[in-house]
């Protein structure tokens, strides 16, 4: 008998925290759950990811409402997952910023990422019927663009890819505050089913750089101080690399789809296994680092059918 999805068991609910991290700018985390950030300047805000429901959305409404009363002038998408943009509609945003890349892999597999996630982590997805449909950006971008909040400059920048081959970062000035979406990671599994692992590294590289006072990561909890930001990025790396390493070793030595999977386990279960998500994330991390390390550049689109036979192969 195949096991169900790691995620589909997981229906706790998790403990919200909405924390100050540089002067006014906020992140909403929830022990694991997706993040979002809240960047407050003299004329608005921006919401920086937006949750998976417009419902979800409106728990981060009320976190904003709590601080201020200034209007949410954009919704910021790090990338294209459901799990980020399809709660957008809720902040009634004068614009939706995204990468031109994320615009692209929206029109190319949004609605087949949709389905999957759903699929795959039905909890994150709470009042799923409040979505009125994909998420479509209305001012996209190449490189960088500024945003200005009266006074205030937000930056979004494309660093390279890692997560996805859309990701963007915002990052504050005048704070040196930075928000990561998923190319950051604390003390959870990077999801990297549709992620560019080799090139990963290098953009991990380009945002400590930056030499960031704070970090909003993907998931977990906010990063405040260089040595936490420090720490966050180095565990990042350690499990891009040490994924791909296993799959790239294993494609040299002929194995199979399901034999990298049990050595991918042997390798990163102790190190691993008490990050948030990791179970669900792993059978559709080794699939995703086994293609890239056997020539397959480019992502394969998952959907729900791929879901489950990548997960049958290896958990049958």
């Amino acid at each position: 008998m195949t096991k169900a999805f790691a995620s589909t068991s997981d229906l706790s609910d998790k403990k919200i925290t909405f924390a100050e991290i540089g002067r006014d700018l906020f992140a909403f985390t929830a022990e694991g759950d997706p993040n979002s950030g809240v960047i407050v300047g003299d004329d608005g805000c921006i919401v920086f990811d937006a949750q998976a429901t417009p419902a979800m959305a409106q728990t981060v409404i009320e976190r904003v409402r709590s601080v201020t009363d200034k209007p949410i002038r954009y919704v910021v998408l790090s990338h294209y997952h459901a799990v980020r943009v399809l709660g957008a509609s809720a902040y009634g945003a004068q614009g939706v910023v995204a990468s031109g890349e994320t615009y692209r892999l929206i029109a190319e597999r949004g609605q087949q990422d949709w389905d999957s996630e759903y699929g795959r982590f039905p909890r994150l997805f709470r009042d799923a019927e409040s979505i009125p449909g994909l998420t479509w950006p209305s001012l996209t971008f190449s490189g960088r663009m500024s945003i200005h909040l009266g006074k205030r400059e937000v930056q979004l920048m494309q660093l390279g890819a890692g997560h996805t081959s859309g990701d963007i970062v915002a990052w504050v000035p005048d704070a040196g505050v930075m928000f990561t979406g998923d190319l950051v990671e604390y003390h959870s599994a990077c999801y990297c089913g549709d992620a560019k692992l080799r090139q990963w590294p290098r953009t991990l590289d380009a945002i400590r750089d930056f030499n960031p006072t704070a970090i909003v990561p993907g998931r977990g909890d906010a990063l405040l101080g260089a040595r936490t930001v420090t720490e966050a990025i180095a565990l990042t790396r350690d499990f891009v690399t040490t994924l791909y390493g296993v799959a790239e070793m294993s494609v040299a030595r002929g194995l199979t789809l399901r034999e990298t999977f049990a050595a991918a386990r042997e390798v990163m279960d102790p190190k691993f296994s008490s990050y948030a998500i990791y179970e669900h994330c792993q059978p559709f991390n080794v699939a995703r680092a086994y293609d890239e390390a056997s020539g397959i550049d480019d992502p394969v689109i998952w959907t729900a059918e791929r879901d489950r036979e990548v997960w049958a192969a290896m958990n049958g």
